[in-house]
């Protein structure tokens, strides 16, 4: 099973666009060419949190600090748990986003967010973590490896509850 992270930073708008989320779009590995927030597998020696801090550093160059825990979610491949995805949200950062050989990031505004490039659960919780919420959820996907091929099949999510 791997533990990943994902992490949104989040910021008002310059323009009336009002507010924005940053995204990647993935350009190798797992979801490639697909939009999610910077993140990875996590070290074997570090917290998720350590792990979110380290992944958006090295994806888009953003120092995130006072991150916040928005989610757990699992995802289950054939009845196995693949992986367990902690998801943190942030409005404190420094730096520009750049582009790496891993991501190209992109401030997006939230009513604008790609989820037809994004993976097929995403639509069902991340709407509500950019809004405040806090979830938990599992979410069962058929048909073998790798995950990013397989079909969705089913979820589970309770909001609100502490992660």
């Amino acid at each position: 099973m791997l533990e990943t992270t994902l992490c949104f930073p989040l910021r008002d708008s310059d323009s009336n666009a009002g507010r924005e989320v940053l995204l990647i779009e993935k350009r190798r590995g797992l979801g490639e060419g697909w939009y999610n927030g910077p993140g990875g597998k996590c070290e074997p020696s570090e917290t998720p949190q350590e792990c979110a801090v380290r992944e958006t550093r090295e994806e888009v160059g953003l120092e995130v600090t006072a991150l916040e825990k928005a989610g757990e979610l699992t995802f289950l491949l054939d009845d196995d748990t693949h992986s367990v995805c902690h998801v943190f949200r942030t409005r404190s950062f420094t730096g520009e986003p750049t582009a790496s050989d891993e991501a190209h990031p992109e401030w997006i505004a939230i009513e604008d967010v790609p989820y037809d490039r994004m993976w097929d659960d995403d639509h069902l919780w991340l709407p509500g973590v950019l809004e405040g919420q806090t979830v938990v959820g599992e979410f069962w996907f058929e048909g073998g490896e790798p995950l990013d091929e397989a079909e969705f099949v089913g979820h589970d999510l309770e909001w609100d509850v502490s992660v």
